[in-house]
């Protein structure tokens, strides 16, 4: 227990750590300054509750296993996300790290973690894989606008080409040739056009 008080020291007071220790009756032992203003609000005093109090009730096997692992290999640190009361009928998602809690006697006394909010990284996360999707999306429409443009639109255009190129081939009167001209030359316009919109896209 006395490796946890130089934590608790350096914790206490912290405006961006959250550090609760959890007993072996799953009910909070200790917990610092920042919790406190954070969750005692919402839930009353937490000294001597249920851990599951706080948090989303999807959450709570995410501790039991969690916890389970800290004692199975009481040397190391285990991440758990868990999700929070925010007191406006929502939840705030938290980042910890939980580690196991021995006695002079080597017999466990519970678990201390050390977490932070990390809601504004998440949502931010979230808008940023919004954000791709909907530039997939945009990429997606941009590549069905040049294939409608590379094989649905031009095909007129390259049917009317060659019309044209046929009927300037036959022997007709000047007024019918200079129609023809017109069509061909307004036609290969079109078309250049189209070919410059595509590789653009």
């Amino acid at each position: 227990m006395n490796h946890f008080d130089p934590i608790k020291q350096i914790l206490d007071n912290s405006g961006v750590y959250y550090l609760v220790m959890v007993d072996m009756n799953s009910r909070y032992a200790y917990l610092n300054k920042k919790y406190l203003q954070a969750f005692d609000g919402i839930h009353g005093h937490l000294i001597g509750q249920h851990y599951s109090k706080t948090m989303h009730p999807d959450d709570t096997e995410i501790c039991m296993r969690v916890s389970q692992q800290c004692f199975e290999q009481p040397e190391k640190m285990f991440p758990a996300t868990i999700r929070k009361h925010d007191g406006k009928g929502g939840y705030i998602t938290t980042q910890w790290e939980y580690k196991a809690v021995f006695d002079a006697d080597h017999s466990p006394v519970g678990v201390f973690c050390i977490g932070n909010d990390i809601s504004e990284f998440v949502a931010t996360r979230f808008n940023l894989e919004q954000t791709m999707k909907s530039l997939s999306h945009a990429t997606l429409t941009l590549e069905e606008i040049a294939h409608i443009q590379s094989h649905v639109i031009r095909k007129p255009i390259a049917n009317i080409l060659g019309l044209a190129t046929i009927l300037e081939t036959m022997d007709t009167d000047e007024s019918l040739k200079a129609l023809v001209e017109m069509i061909s030359s307004s036609a290969k316009e079109l078309d250049a056009v189209i070919k410059s919109v595509s590789s653009k896209i």
